[in-house]
């Protein structure tokens, strides 16, 4: 390739990193206020919202293994479900196999409150989607799949 097509290839690969940056920026930010819109209308920190979510796949949970998924220290998660205990969204129980070790689980108002986000978050999901027709939607969900990815290759290689 002579020199004049190595320029414009290197001059529109800076436009599209920066054009990636600009838009993945946009989407960080569209996250960040719906997180901070969820806090308010939850009326829950959005740590204690995303540790309450944990239960939807688990009906009990340690602090370690919530330490685990949460990427947090346990005196963290001590804090947040100390929080949720106060609010009456989960319970701690003794294990009956180690009375060391404390299971978390959700109490009815929690389940009532999990449920309440999740059909939010799913809400909100569709009203993006719905947005597309079906075949855009496929095309869509597949560079995000691309991307997500390309980018958890590039986190691990940082490591």
């Amino acid at each position: 390739m002579n020199s004049v097509g190595s320029t414009s290839h290197g001059e529109f690969l800076r436009y599209q990193i920066t054009k990636l940056q600009d838009l993945i920026n946009q989407m960080v930010g569209c996250c960040e206020d719906k997180r901070l819109y969820q806090s308010r209308r939850f009326d829950l920190p959005y740590a204690e919202l995303r540790c309450l979510m944990l239960f939807r796949t688990e009906r009990y949970l340690t602090v370690k293994g919530i330490a685990q998924r949460l990427d947090v220290a346990k005196s963290r998660v001590t804090k947040l479900i100390s929080g949720l205990i106060k609010k009456g969204l989960v319970e701690s129980i003794e294990d009956p196999k180690d009375a060391r070790v404390k299971l978390i689980s959700l109490t009815r108002k929690g389940k009532e409150k999990c449920k309440e986000i999740e059909e939010f978050q799913l809400e909100i999901h569709e009203k993006i989607l719905s947005q597309f027709e079906p075949e855009e939607r496929a095309h869509i969900m597949r560079a995000l799949e691309s991307l997500t990815t390309a980018m958890e290759t590039v986190k691990a290689n940082l490591a």
